[in-house]
Formats: structure tokens, C-alpha cells, sequence
């Protein structure tokens, strides 16, 4: 009887980087199969830390996916940068992520010089490469290599799904050996209160435009588990009355339209019957102001 070796198990931490849109939340839920960080079209979706957990036979990824890199313009900003330069320092692997269409911007630049000083194996993924001509690929490539900080550049697209398996393995075969941090099944470390916010949040986001999305935070006020159903108040925040009149809509048009989406959401996530009560009121420049992000949970200070 020849005996096999066993091969060893291996799980650590995989930092996903990158500027605002590029595409690090789609990655990161196209892993799971399961939505833990939401999305949108607008710039600086994600605002917080979004741990995600990929238990397989052979090994535990636990991914970080971050705020993008920006200017930031007020204390809002100022954390959410101050939150991304913090994951880098967390993760065993670091994955850049660069949009194909976009190549290297100023910002990517700030990310480069944050990887590059970081010291850990750093992986490039160009994603959205669904998007360009191949011609333009190859260019953007050499450009990369030029740079020699990369191990691996790997064209992906998260939305297709594209490459991912190539991605996968070269970020398993960095990753050291060591324990199951989390139970098998356990997908994320959020509580149900931070997942219902950002769901509501995301829904606010993908209904409006122009100014509002940003200045929009959410407040869980209450969630009662009943018999056959969770019952959810919250309140959408915002900076000014006229944004407030958008939300809300004519006749509440607006507001009942992202309570629905934000519900269908919740209800996939907790795999039961949500009904969630939505109001809408004004914290004037509540990204200005350190007690506001305090309360709605920007801060590093644990509750």
C-alpha cells in the first residue's frame, strides 16, 4: 500500500487593493457566491474594513476588502484612507486591482508606492478586461512588468468571472501554512446589524445621483427577530433638506423604492421574511464631523 503524503493546509490573509471602482467588492463576492460587500457604480462605495472567507478542502482564504485609495476631502475620507493603509499591513498576500480601460492613474500610483513598500508578495490583477480591445492589453501588461513589483499580473474580469481560477491559485500557492481561522461555512465576520446598513446604503446609492449617494449613512435603530419574520427600523441619513426631498421623492416614490430593493437584499441574506420601516432625516456635514462618524460606526474605536 503506498502511502500519500497529505498536502499541508494552508490560510493567511489576502488584502484586496485599489483605487475607488475598480472592482475589489465584485471580486471579492464572486469568490464567496454570496454578496458580503456591496456594490455600485459610484466611487467609494465600500467606506469600511469587509472581511470575506473562502474555506476549501486544502485551505482558508480570508480576503479584506478595502476603501479605495483617494484624496480624501473631509474625516469621512481621512478614515476611509486611513483604513485602507491598515489592510495592507494585514494582509499575507496583497492584490492590486487596476481597471484595463484606465491603466495607471495618479491614483493607482498612490497604491503602488503604499504594495511596493509594504514588502509582500504583491499579485496585479487588471480587471474589466471584458471591457477593452486585447491590443490595448499587452501594452498595459509591459507596463506592469516595467514596474517589477508584481509576481504575477493576471488579466481577470470579477463581472464575467474571467480568469479567476488563474488568480486563485497564485494567491493559494503564497499564502502560509497554519489553521482554519473560522468555522467552515461562516462567510464573513459582520454583524446582521452592519450588513443590514450597508444593504439599505447600497440601495440609496444605486437609486440616486450627483451628490447625494455620498452624503448618504445609515442607522439601525431596531431589529426584533419574530416567529416568522425580522422587523427592521432604520434611518437614512443625509447632509441637507434637498437631499433629503430626493430620497424621500414624490409622494415617497424614492423612498419606497429603495426600501424594497434593501429588503429583497436583507431577506436573501437572513433566508426569511423582512419587514423594514425607513426614515430619512438631515445631520447637516455629518462627514465633517467626528462625534456623527463616530455614531454611525466610522471610527477605529471599538463599540
Amino acid at each position: 500500500m503506498v502511502c500519500v503524503p497529505s498536502l499541508p493546509f494552508r490560510s493567511g490573509f489576502v488584502a484586496l487593493v485599489g483605487k475607488p471602482n475598480v472592482g475589489k467588492s465584485t471580486l471579492l463576492n464572486a469568490y464567496l457566491g454570496k454578496k458580503v460587500s456591496i456594490v455600485s457604480n459610484k466611487p467609494q462605495t465600500t467606506r469600511q474594513r469587509i472581511l470575506g472567507i473562502l474555506t476549501r478542502p486544502d485551505a482558508q482564504i480570508i480576503f479584506i476588502d478595502s476603501p479605495g485609495w483617494h484624496k480624501p476631502e473631509h474625516p469621512l475620507g481621512k478614515y476611509m484612507v486611513s483604513v485602507a493603509k491598515g489592510i495592507i499591513g494585514e494582509g499575507d498576500v496583497l492584490v492590486m486591482l487596476l481597471d484595463a480601460a484606465q491603466g495607471f492613474q495618479r491614483e493607482d500610483e498612490w497604491v503602488v508606492e503604499q504594495v511596493r513598500a509594504a514588502k509582500r508578495p504583491a499579485l496585479l490583477a487588471i480587471n474589466k478586461v471584458d471591457r477593452v480591445n486585447k491590443g490595448k492589453l499587452l501594452p498595459l501588461i509591459e507596463e506592469a512588468v516595467s514596474r517589477k513589483l508584481f509576481e504575477e499580473i493576471i488579466p481577470i474580469s470579477a463581472t464575467t468571472q474571467v480568469q479567476l481560477d488563474v488568480l486563485l491559485k497564485e494567491m493559494l500557492k503564497r499564502l502560509p501554512e497554519g489553521p482554519r481561522w473560522y468555522q467552515e461555512g461562516q462567510v464573513t465576520d459582520q454583524s446582521t446589524e452592519l450588513i443590514i446598513r450597508e444593504f439599505i446604503r447600497e440601495a440609496a446609492l444605486q437609486a440616486t445621483r450627483q451628490e447625494v449617494p455620498h452624503a448618504v449613512a445609515v442607522s439601525v435603530d431596531h431589529v426584533e427577530q419574530k416567529e416568522r419574520a425580522t422587523v427592521i427600523r432604520a434611518t437614512i441619513f443625509v447632509e441637507r433638506e434637498g437631499q433629503k426631498g430626493i430620497l424621500i421623492g414624490k409622494k415617497g416614490q424614492m423612498l419606497k423604492q429603495i426600501g424594497t430593493a434593501a429588503r429583497q437584499e436583507i431577506e436573501r441574506w437572513l433566508s426569511q421574511r423582512v419587514f423594514l420601516e425607513l426614515w430619512v432625516k438631515v445631520a447637516s456635514d455629518w462627514r465633517d464631523n467626528p462625534s456623527r462618524l463616530r455614531d454611525l460606526g466610522y471610527t477605529h474605536e471599538p463599540k
